[in-house]
């Protein structure tokens, strides 16, 4: 087993019977210390009170009067935010809980961040006995979005904020010059391509988030008479996103899901399909509407996936044993940010009874 995400906050959590994670104090002070809330030089008295007795008991009620009383305006929203965040997670019981609940009920009422921060807790209890740094490193699509670079056929994802922190500091300059030094041993560049004789530097490296992930596919040729060649690419990090979002479904929903990723759909009786961002949902939607969709739409589609359910009875009857479609795109800025939620929310579940 391999430590990794130290300030996802689950070290401080347990789970229960069920294997989700109900909320505790320490996790919640994880929220407490972080710059959004923690405490400034220029902090006035009733901030730092609050703060303090929150830290003592981070479920404590607080008053309005008590909001009220901070002196700066971002404060105030600040802890209404941190507030409004709580209460829904200690009134849903769990972490699995209360994130299935925002998206289920149509209204969020939380910043991203949180959101963000829900799901890495969520998906590192999900892998904690998982010692591939391919799908762990993969696992990080699901709550930090990516910078996808396209160069001589490789398809390369990087965290958006490491890159961007890295080009606004002067560091190795735009992406382009990250991709051309990859190959550079370690001490001397910032990014690498995760890799076999890189991967156990993954581990203590992760909460600097500085590795590449190819999503290149796998190439396929052709050798005449209708025979087909499959050149598998041995480390995928499509793949390893495939065992993440299988995993992920089954934590949530309880059923056991299969994900491969496809080059394309070839399928005449398509019936569901699920984008797992923005993009790829609208992109899949105006295929299987059969609307006209423009060349540079179609190159930012990174990879469809094929989910099959292995026990077709969970699925409604009118699709049952039926394929489902996923997407994966980036956007016109080349950055990809994944929705993992609409996996949870699009399936076609068997209605209960």
């Amino acid at each position: 087993m391999q430590d990794f995400w130290p300030s996802s906050g689950f070290s401080r959590l347990q789970r229960n019977p069920r294997g989700w994670l109900p909320p505790t104090d320490d996790y919640l002070r994880l929220f407490l210390g972080r710059p959004e809330l923690a405490l400034l030089p220029e902090s006035c008295a009733a901030e730092q009170a609050l703060h303090a007795d929150l830290q003592a008991t981070p479920v404590r009620s607080v008053s309005e009067d008590q909001l009220l009383a901070l002196q700066d305006a971002d404060a105030r929203e600040s802890y209404g935010l941190f507030l409004r965040f709580r209460d829904g997670l200690l009134d849903a019981g769990t972490l699995e809980a209360y994130y299935l609940g925002l998206f289920r009920s149509g209204s969020i009422s939380i910043p991203p961040l949180f959101i963000d921060l829900l799901a890495q807790a969520i998906v590192r209890n999900l892998l904690d006995d998982v010692t591939d740094a391919y799908e762990v490193r993969a696992a990080e699509m699901l709550f930090r979005p990516q910078r996808i670079s396209t160069e001589d056929g490789q398809v390369l994802a990087g965290d958006r904020d490491r890159l961007d922190m890295l080009n606004d500091h002067g560091g190795l300059g735009d992406f382009g010059r990250f991709l051309a030094e990859a190959k550079a041993p370690l001490r001397s560049i910032e990014m690498q391509v995760l890799s076999d004789s890189n991967a156990p530097d993954y581990w203590p490296a992760s909460e600097r988030h500085s590795f590449l992930l190819d999503l290149t596919h796998e190439i396929n040729n052709d050798l005449s008479h209708g025979l087909v060649l499959t050149m598998t690419r041995a480390r995928s990090g499509l793949k390893a996103l495939a065992r993440v979002l299988e995993k992920w479904v089954q934590h949530f929903l309880g059923v056991a899901v299969t994900i491969r990723p496809l080059q394309k759909v070839d399928d005449e009786a398509w019936r569901w399909h699920v984008g797992l961002d923005i993009d790829a949902t609208a992109l899949l939607n105006d295929l299987y509407e059969g609307r006209e969709v423009e060349a540079e739409r179609m190159q930012r589609l990174l990879s469809l996936f094929r989910l099959d359910f292995e026990q077709p009875q969970e699925m409604r009857a009118d699709v049952a044993g039926k394929p489902v479609y996923l997407g994966l795109m980036m956007n016109a800025d080349r950055v990809l940010r994944l929705k993992p939620q609409n996996l949870l929310v699009n399936l076609p579940l068997r209605a209960p009874v």
